[in-house]
């Protein structure tokens, strides 16, 4: 199941993992599930489908915005107190759609987007997590904020 998105979330939540964490980082998660598009919207109109999805893939059906597993993940706000939370989304995402459903609400929340930093970044879904180093000086501001510098375009040649 590649639940990158939610799988930490679902253990900060349910598993114990707040007292164990102190920040969390997704990079283009689907916090909210996702839309694949607009694909699955399309699922109502061919019969069976959506069993051929849970059946074959469980944890793509849990990922469909909406899904009992997001509606339960996201039941009574999407943090949980004493973690610090950050979220790098790149509004090309092709896969975690709409791009505005990565971001999380909360008090200790902050939602980055990799063409506020740099509008001529193009990374989507792949690229913001395997390339893209705009992405990776986030991650490492969120983690190390004692030592966080600025971000910037000039961040791809550093």
């Amino acid at each position: 199941r590649h639940q990158v998105g939610m799988m930490p979330r679902y253990y900060l939540k349910f598993l114990g993992g707040a007292a164990k964490v102190n920040a969390l980082v997704g990079i283009a998660p689907d916090s909210h599930g996702t839309t694949l598009s607009g694909l699955t919207n399309l699922l109502p109109y061919f019969p069976g489908a959506k069993d051929l999805i849970s059946a074959a893939t469980p944890g793509l059906a849990d990922q469909i915005a909406g899904s009992p597993f997001v509606t339960r993940l996201n039941e009574g706000g999407d943090t949980v107190p004493g973690v610090h939370y950050t979220v790098i989304a790149t509004q090309y995402d092709e896969v975690a759609t709409p791009w505005r459903t990565q971001y999380l609400s909360g008090s200790d929340v902050r939602n980055v987007l990799l063409q506020d930093l740099c509008p001529p970044d193009l990374s989507e879904h792949v690229a913001i997590g395997t390339v893209d180093r705009i992405a990776f000086h986030e991650v490492a501001n969120a983690l190390d904020p004692a030592h966080a510098t600025a971000t910037t375009c000039a961040s791809v040649f550093s």
